[in-house]
């Protein structure tokens, strides 16, 4: 095999293991977790959930060819970055602040009520702490300087989503209450978490008489290990706010769920949106790029989007900063500029309320299902 191929296939070789152990599409991991049960529906046939839009599931041999016609861009090696500011402990009534921490983890604040997603301060986002893809960089908000978290909702299980070491420590300093998919209660039961809810798409809980959480569609997958595939729910989560809808995406692909959203809720006043983790292009039915996020950005009618899922985990190929380059050249592009902001981690920033129109106040407070 020529030099430059044998190179090329070493650092194919590299990033496989991220896309094989942690990726959506084939776990890599003999660690399966506990499957939902429950009566067929329009997205689960009894034993496995389905997405809304176009996603089929590819083999091992598919990702790796893919891999392999693919250059990997760039990673640098861990850079000691200094944490952010720690946020305040809470925001006023119709206030909302977005800090980025790190991969998917967003701290949302708004209404007197501090929301975490799909936290993750461990090392690695493995079964196991020594293998797997590694941090470049520590979480830009030190977890001893995190507010006192209300709620912690979890778009999937996958390793880099649902990250037990995290979450076990979250339940021993904050007590939060945990929000989960259908079929990803058991896991946390199992590990001794005492407030654990599980919703299925559309469905919502209320957390204060002006604040709820909803969950929504995802496109993407779900396994912890090889015989689990998407046998518990995947999802978006949907934030009421008095001052309009915040949406955390999760996981996912473009697909016709951000028009069922917009038609649901009405413009959203803020939009947590994936941009990493898009190469190989095959993974672009369950990762979107940046410019997918744009597009969905415009579906949604988001007055304020934030760019996350990249630059914490070479767990793919696209390099360390390639995602937040095109994300900022492809705005850069827009005739008028949309206010789609790529925080650096520990960055936070206050978000303006949606104007009050009809559509804005009935996203405040959606029907329990």
């Amino acid at each position: 095999m020529p030099q430059a191929s044998l190179a090329r296939w070493f650092s194919a070789s590299t990033a496989l293991w991220g896309l094989l152990a942690c990726a959506p599409l084939v776990g890599g991991c003999l660690f399966a977790g506990p499957s939902h049960r429950g009566p067929p529906m329009a997205h689960f046939d009894g034993e496995k959930f389905q997405n809304i839009g176009d996603a089929p599931m590819l083999s091992a041999s598919e990702l790796i060819g893919a891999a392999l016609k693919e250059p990997r861009g760039a990673w640098r090696e861990y850079e000691d970055l200094p944490p952010g500011r720690p946020p305040p402990e809470r925001v006023g009534p119709g206030k909302l602040k977005v800090t980025l921490i790190n991969h998917a983890t967003v701290l949302i604040q708004a209404d007197g009520v501090n929301v975490l997603t799909d936290p993750i301060y461990s090392e690695r986002p493995s079964p196991v702490p020594w293998v797997g893809p590694k941090r470049v960089h520590p979480p830009g908000i030190r977890f001893e300087d995190l507010p006192p978290i209300d709620v912690v909702v979890v778009s999937h299980n996958h390793y880099d989503h649902m990250d037990l070491p995290t979450l076990r420590r979250l339940e021993a300093a904050h007590q939060p209450r945990f929000i989960v998919g259908l079929g990803n209660k058991a896991l946390l039961d199992d590990e001794g978490f005492r407030h654990v809810e599980e919703l299925d798409w559309w469905q919502a809980t209320r957390v204060t008489p002006e604040v709820s959480v909803t969950a929504v569609p995802a496109q993407h997958r779900s396994n912890r290990g090889l015989t689990d595939q998407a046998e518990t729910l995947w999802a978006g989560y949907v934030v009421s706010t008095t001052g309009g809808p915040a949406f955390f995406a999760g996981d996912t692909g473009f697909g016709p769920h951000f028009a069922m959203m917009a038609a649901r809720f009405g413009p959203m006043r803020l939009s947590v949106l994936p941009i990493g983790a898009y190469r190989p292009r095959v993974l672009h039915t369950v990762h979107m790029g940046p410019r997918e996020a744009l597009d969905a950005h415009k579906v949604l009618g988001s007055s304020t989007s934030v760019a996350m899922h990249h630059n914490t985990f070479p767990m793919a190929f696209d390099g360390q900063d390639e995602a937040k380059f095109l994300l900022l050249r492809l705005l850069a592009r827009e005739e008028v500029r949309p206010r789609f902001w790529a925080l650096g981690f520990g960055e936070g920033r206050f978000v303006e309320p949606l104007p009050r129109t009809p559509a804005a106040v009935a996203s405040v407070c959606p029907a329990e299902r």
